[in-house]
């Protein structure tokens, strides 16, 4: 997905920034540069600016594709690029869920109640909140149903674009007690007054709603035994 995504740029560069051994052979093997980052790096935002500053020129922008958010949206990562070069701060992408996606992500959450985070979005765009609850809550919801196939809940996407200054001063504040209460790096950033865009995309082929617990790593592996991966090569 990333090689697709930047492919015949001359201004781009696709590394793996990791502080795992195993991680950063694989990487290699795949014929992908990888960085070694410290492990006392507490997220993965801070790993990906570790490895932009280890570059030598420090690029304008830094996205951040999460390992553990494997089945990203066709077209996702473009998207996020193109926030960034039409002024957004920091941009990420959303989903809007059905009707049936959304009981299916209410099912999810009945087991494994971190997986998943939903977005509250302005009319604009800018993100309002992330939240591993469902958001927003919903009255009188069987007349939205009939009225509209879309719900209005959006859901969020693990990929994050940076402009370097915002990634920066995202890395040098400490984590707040809401982003570690919900486990969402990205509460820092609305925290510091930083503007979060989202941008709406299509749902993938199959969606795993990120990997957050050891059930989500199971699903994971059913979904790609019985569908194949849907995510092409690094």
């Amino acid at each position: 997905m990333a090689r697709a995504a930047i492919a015949g740029r001359d201004d781009v560069a696709l590394v793996v920034a990791t502080d795992d051994d195993a991680i950063a052979a694989h990487a290699r093997e795949a014929d992908c540069p990888a960085v070694m980052t410290d492990s006392a790096i507490a997220t993965g935002s801070g790993r990906a600016l570790a490895a932009a500053l280890s570059l030598a020129e420090a690029p304008r922008f830094v996205i951040n594709l999460q390992g553990d958010s494997p089945f990203q949206p066709e077209g996702a990562l473009t998207a996020v690029l193109g926030a960034l070069e039409r002024g957004a701060q920091v941009a990420t992408p959303v989903i809007a869920l059905d009707w049936a996606a959304l009981d299916a992500l209410r099912d999810h959450k009945l087991r494994s109640p971190f997986s998943g985070t939903t977005c509250v979005r302005a009319p604009d765009g800018r993100a309002l909140w992330f939240s591993k609850t469902i958001l927003p809550a919903i009255r009188d919801e069987d007349r939205l149903r009939a009225a509209h196939p879309l719900s209005p809940v959006w859901r969020h996407v693990g990929l994050y674009g940076y402009r370097l200054d915002a990634l920066r001063q995202f890395e040098a504040s400490a984590p707040t007690m809401l982003e570690r209460l919900e486990g969402l790096e990205q509460l820092r950033l609305l925290e510091l007054g930083i503007d979060i865009m989202t941008v709406p995309v299509d749902s993938p082929r199959f969606d795993s709603s990120g990997i957050d617990t050891e059930a989500d790593i199971i699903r994971v592996e059913r979904l790609i035994a019985e569908h194949g991966d849907p995510t092409p090569a690094l």
